[in-house]
Formats: structure tokens, C-alpha cells, sequence
């Protein structure tokens, strides 16, 4: 084995794995705040692309709004 030098740990292996006050990436009403998500669950291709997006919506407003996988 290579003798490796490595910098000083960042964390202990003792620390908490969540520091309190911050949010999660899946708390809930996240999406509200979010850029491209409407308050119904649906979206907008802004949630999708950021590049003229209201350009890439449907034409139809009864259409539904595919967003790329």
C-alpha cells in the first residue's frame, strides 16, 4: 500500500449527520417556493430549463407539460 498523505478531517465520526434549522431537500412546501412548480403539483418547463421557458410550454393550456426524464 502507497503511503498516502491526507489533509485534516472536516467532521468527527462522533458528529450529528443533521445540524437543526436546516431544511431537507424533501421537507414539505418546498415546491412552492420553487422556481417552475405550481401550488396543484403540476409544472412549468421553467422547472426544467432555464432557457426561455415560456417558450416551451404548451401551446394548448389543456396540454400536459412533459418534463424531460
Amino acid at each position: 500500500m502507497a503511503n498516502i498523505s491526507v489533509g485534516k478531517p472536516d467532521t468527527t465520526q462522533t458528529a450529528p449527520s443533521h445540524i437543526p434549522g436546516v431544511k431537507g431537500g424533501n421537507d414539505p412546501g418546498g415546491y412552492e417556493v420553487m422556481a417552475g412548480h405550481l401550488p396543484n403539483g403540476k409544472g412549468t418547463a421553467e422547472r426544467s430549463t432555464g432557457i426561455n421557458p415560456k417558450s416551451r410550454n404548451p401551446i394548448d393550456p389543456n396540454s400536459p407539460n412533459l418534463a424531460p426524464a
